[in-house]
């Protein structure tokens, strides 16, 4: 059952996500226990449970929150760009730096997507961003500006690209953004191209 939180009460969920999703981040999620979360913000168990069912419910909701604030990332920077090709460009630009500034969203992803309680939430996050990134390569195909290929292939191959330069890169290692995302761009956009 979903409640009708007030303003303070959508900030006390969010800081315990917040918290949460740092502390799995520096602990691991099964280390990691409800007291944990709920002793570092100085707020007894029943606060938790008031927004909470579970640590699995939390979870869900942080991978949820994480792609939806993702997702605003990129329409906003993305704005009301006509070009399909630099939209894909942009996208993977704010992508790469919200993994950036959010660094241990990635290590969480990353864990859950060893974990199948999270599976269904993951997989609806992938098909989002996947459906995103198929509209922009049709719009491109349809414009002439890639050959007409699979979109959906292309798509998985734009959004692993994005992946494993974010992993090796931004996470594992401390590279500019700009020059992470210049790489992912040039490399995504010669190759759609032909």
């Amino acid at each position: 059952m979903r409640r009708k939180l007030t303003q303070r009460g959508r900030q006390r969920r969010e800081q315990l996500m917040h918290r949460a999703a740092r502390l799995f981040a520096e602990r691991g999620y099964d280390p990691t226990s409800v007291a944990d979360i709920v002793e570092s913000l100085g707020v007894g168990k029943g606060v938790f449970y008031w927004y909470f069912t579970s640590k699995e419910e939390l979870l869900a909701e942080i991978l949820k929150a994480s792609n939806h604030d993702l997702r605003r990332r990129q329409e906003a920077a993305i704005g009301d760009e006509p070009d399909p090709l630099e939209r894909i460009a942009i996208g993977v630009r704010a992508s790469l730096e919200w993994f950036r500034d959010h660094r241990d969203y990635f290590s969480i992803i990353q864990f859950a997507a060893t974990d199948e309680r999270f599976a269904p939430v993951l997989r609806r996050n992938r098909e989002t961003a996947l459906g995103d990134t198929i509209r922009h390569l049709k719009d491109a195909i349809v414009a002439g500006r890639i050959p007409d290929q699979d979109p959906e292939m292309l798509a998985l191959a734009v959004l692993g690209v994005v992946e494993q330069l974010t992993r090796r890169y931004l996470v594992d290692g401390d590279e500019p953004v700009d020059r992470v995302g210049a790489a992912a761009v040039s490399f995504c956009l010669h190759g759609l191209g032909g």
